[in-house]
């Protein structure tokens, strides 16, 4: 409840916020938000703060030693594409000048908002997570299909997710 009414759907800009919420969205896949957020200070904690320069600079060994970290989710995939997804993300911000230039030029660098009347609205992805999924993966980074990436813009607000009636819709 806290997450929604303060956090979800405020647009982001900060390029470490952005790449914190892209690691835990893909860590989330198949599992619960809520159990991504109570354990959101223990990847803090694992990532290095989600610093991506730091993150990308984790050695294997690294990886596998999450992997006993129980505040984490131990799925070796995901571990590893958090370092690998690092890598990518640095990339992007030395092409882009921020990593936030590159993302927000998806939207015209203003939220969308669609004006959802309910929640059966919302859809799961739409054509623009999926461009934004399929150049991500072309730029080498996984566990960022369009469903985890729609998921994503809504988080960073990028999408108003918020329906009409919900008191956040008009704040975000």
């Amino acid at each position: 409840m806290t997450y929604h009414d303060e956090q979800w759907g405020v647009p982001v800009h900060q390029d470490n916020l952005l790449f914190e919420m892209l690691i835990l969205e893909g860590a989330q896949a198949g599992l619960s938000w809520e159990t991504i957020l109570k354990k959101r200070e223990n990847y803090r904690k694992a990532f290095r703060g989600f610093d991506p320069a730091k993150v990308a600079k984790l050695t294997d060994a690294h990886a596998d030693a999450l992997m006993l970290d129980e505040g984490i989710v131990r799925n070796r995939l995901k571990i590893r594409s958090a370092v690998k997804n690092a890598r990518v993300f640095l990339e992007i911000q030395k092409k882009f000048g921020s990593f936030d230039r590159y993302l927000w030029a998806f939207v015209d660098h203003a939220p969308i908002d669609p004006g959802f009347a309910s929640l059966s609205e919302i859809p799961t992805r739409d054509a623009l997570s999926d461009a934004v999924s399929k150049d991500l993966k072309k730029r080498g980074m996984s566990f960022v299909g369009p469903t985890i990436i729609y998921a994503y813009m809504q988080a960073v607000g990028m999408i108003n997710a918020h329906t009409v009636h919900c008191f956040r819709h008009a704040e975000v």
